[in-house]
């Protein structure tokens, strides 16, 4: 995080939570300021040390380090979750599609995966629901990342026993789909047209219409060259895993807290920290890492949601009724449209990539 969105940072929560506001004693002595209480929060984000470890370098007792990181956590979610930690707008689904339809997945709009947080101090009755056999507790993050590893959908809380399926079952990823407040999106694969986005996963998850999972043991080359481009594309999600541990390590290492509230708070401050990152950072140029290389992409002409010729429209009043719910969850659950989109994909990707060491 560079200086000038941590003081970003440090102003809006100086100005809107009376926490972080910088007051006098009885005797007239000031009292912490708000820099010193946002760079305890932060250091204990990033480096994922105890509270005490700030005492020395920021003055801070090990209680008042706690206090600064509990009152930075909820501080950052209310004033930048609905900003930072949303689904996608229309501007934001235009360049998704653009750079999907460019590395061979036209209506992909990410990749979906879980990961396990370690829960150092969960409470020992709890932790025959939160443990597989020996291993320690977790809790689970289920994630949607994109290209830009800007994460579009957090699902964080469910027991370390759960396997990816489980979490989906709980998951509320596809609630909007479900009531049809989502942009209604048109595209077309080898021919044919589609009408529902998708994510790219591993195998473990169903045979759904919106998840596109790679070839086991593919022996054609079509499908061969299916599975590479499609495994090297979802690698999306497990690199903002990877970086998302990387700059806070407080998620990397065993949580450290008791109160699963406070630990799943943690975890939604991290994200949302995280893509304001990824926002600061990017440009209009991207480079998207695709088997072993980066491919540069312009992205300029899709800042304000227009270059991009996918038809896209807005449906957020549809009922939301139980008896019009149902179609839209059969159709997501379709196991014939899924794999017609997939066979669809195959055919496209080697239509477009598969004469490319033709021309080396």
């Amino acid at each position: 995080m560079n200086k000038p969105l941590f003081m970003h940072i440090v102003d809006r929560l100086s100005n809107e939570f009376e926490f972080f506001r910088q007051k006098r004693d009885a005797l007239g002595r000031l009292s912490l300021s708000p820099l010193q209480k946002c760079t305890a929060a932060i250091r204990l984000l990033a480096y994922g040390s105890a509270a005490d470890t700030v005492d020395e370098y920021l003055r801070l007792a090990e209680s008042t380090s706690r206090s600064c990181l509990e009152n930075f956590v909820e501080g950052i979610i209310q004033l930048f979750g609905d900003e930072y930690l949303r689904r996608p707008t229309e501007a934001d689904l235009q360049r998704l599609l653009y750079i999907g339809e460019h590395r061979g997945f036209p209506g992909m709009i990410g990749s979906i995966d879980c990961m396990h947080w370690e829960w150092k101090n969960c409470p020992t009755t709890w932790k025959g629901q939160y443990s597989r056999g020996s291993d320690k507790p977790t809790i689970v993050l289920e994630a949607v990342a994109s290209y830009d590893l800007w994460i579009w959908h957090a699902f964080f809380g469910s027991p370390g026993t759960f396997n990816d399926i489980n979490v989906l079952d709980r998951s509320p990823v596809f609630d909007d789909l479900i009531h049809g407040q989502v942009p209604q999106v048109t595209y077309s694969v080898n021919g044919r047209e589609y009408h529902l986005t998708y994510y790219l996963t591993d195998g473990i998850y169903p045979k759904w219409a919106t998840f596109i999972q790679s070839i086991p043991l593919p022996q054609s080359p079509q499908a061969v060259l299916f599975a590479q481009r499609q495994e090297a594309v979802r690698k999306d999600v497990e690199r903002a895993f990877g970086v998302l541990q990387a700059r806070f390590a407080i998620v990397k290492n065993p949580a450290l807290f008791w109160d699963k509230v406070k630990v799943g708070k943690i975890m939604k401050a991290c994200i949302i920290l995280h893509n304001m990152i990824v926002e600061n950072e990017r440009d209009d140029v991207v480079w998207v890492n695709e088997r072993g290389g980066y491919i540069r992409y312009d992205i300029s002409g899709f800042q304000d949601g227009e270059g991009s010729h996918v038809d896209l429209n807005f449906s957020t009043n549809t009922d939301s009724m139980i008896p019009d719910m149902i179609p839209t969850e059969t159709t997501i659950r379709d196991i014939q449209m899924h794999q017609q989109l997939k066979d669809d994909l195959v055919q496209h990707i080697w239509h477009k990539f598969g004469h490319e060491g033709d021309n080396n």
